[in-house]
Parts: C-alpha cells; structure tokens; sequence
C-alpha cells in the first residue's frame, strides 16, 4: 500500500518540529552528518552560483553558501520554520518558501546550479514523484545531493514515523529509505548520471552512519 501524506498533518508536525529545532544563537554552517564537524562539506555542491535546498528546516546550510556568494534559496512546509529563517538569514540575502516541494517544484520555472537535501525532503518525500521534478530544476551538469541516515536492513520504501516517541498526539509523516544501490538506480533511471552513493560511518564505531547521495542532471 502507498504512503499516503496529509499535508495538513505534517505541515502541523514540522511546525512542532521548528519550535524546539531553531535556536536564536545558531551560526551558519554546512555538515552533511548528524555528527558536528564530521564528513564532507559544501565542496560535495562543487562550485554553483545558485543552490535550492529542500527541506531546510533551520536555513543554516543556506546562511554558510550565502555568506559565500551563492545566490541560496530554500523550500520548507513549516511556515514557523520559514518566518524564523527569513528574519534570521532573509538579511544575508537567503530566500525562503513555505510550500510543499513537489508544488514548488512544478510550479517554478527557476532553475539551480546545484540542489541539495541534508536530512530533510529527499527522505520524506515519494522519490517517484520527486526526482522527475529534481531533473527539470537542475541546470544541465549541476548536481544533486542529499543526505539522511542508511535504511535499516531489510526495511526499504516508505516507512511510517511519529514524531517525539509513541505517547501523545499521532503526528506522523513517512521517510523513504533505500540501499546505496537502489538509490543509484532510482537516480539512473530518472536520467541523473555519475551517480555517487555510500554511507559514511560515524565518527565512533557501531553508531548510526550517514547515507551521502551525489549525482549530476
């Protein structure tokens, strides 16, 4: 049975999610890994002008490319998220949207150097529907690439998850977790070339490891 999303809903868990995930005191930064200073950094992007991250939650990654020149704009559902980024990182030059990505996707017309997703919409949204429209907003040769933690064995595709445990209000969303091989051929298949996928282990053993997914359109 497909994952079937309420935007409704989730756009509820990710206001929830921006209240308690935006600090005042946050500085720009770009780290692929849920691990502070461990992994790769922008340079995975290599040299764009113009970048589109999806899912960026606390526009911390924008603000670093900003700083940098890059002409940075960022998509998020929570309107929390996006009211907190824009008056923190709006005055670096930062653009941000609140919608949903597959809508913004479809119904811009802007295209982007590079498009990126650390831990955020490339892991919650249908890769089905969402790496068509990847393709058409990426500028030809530009590059694509997300992160979020490796698909736990044996459990690939949709997979339900509540916010904040198993007690109190149901908010729920679904992330999509797949093989580095299987990413490789969804990304083949939607006409994304060099395709790059692995998991970088954690910087101590026997911990949760981070999957890095590098393309060009």
């Amino acid at each position: 049975m497909p994952a079937r999303h309420d935007i409704t809903a989730e756009t509820e868990l990710w206001d929830t999610y921006a209240g308690s995930a935006f600090k005042d005191d946050m500085e720009p930064v770009f780290n692929w890994t849920q691990y502070a200073g461990h992994g790769p950094g922008a340079e995975v992007l290599g040299e764009p002008q113009s970048v589109l991250e999806i899912g960026c939650g606390t526009g911390r990654a924008l603000a670093y490319l900003a700083q940098r020149g890059i002409k940075a704009t960022g998509v998020d559902l929570s309107s929390v998220m996006v009211k907190k980024t824009t008056e923190r990182w709006g005055p670096m030059g930062v653009d941000f949207v609140c919608t949903e990505v597959l809508n913004h996707l479809r119904d811009s017309t802007q295209s982007y150097d590079a498009i990126y997703s650390i831990f955020g919409a490339a892991w919650f949204t249908d890769p089905a529907k969402l790496l068509p429209l990847l393709a058409e907003r990426l500028n030809p040769g530009g590059v694509l690439a997300f992160s979020h933690p490796p698909a736990i064995p044996g459990a690939y595709g949709p997979q339900g998850m509540y916010k904040g445990g198993f007690a109190g209000k149901a908010m729920f969303t679904y992330r999509y977790s797949y093989t580095p091989r299987r990413w490789t051929g969804l990304l083949e298949r939607h006409g994304f070339r060099d395709v790059e996928a692995r998991v970088i282990d954690a910087p101590e053993p026997g911990h949760i490891g981070t999957l890095l997914v590098r393309a060009r359109g």
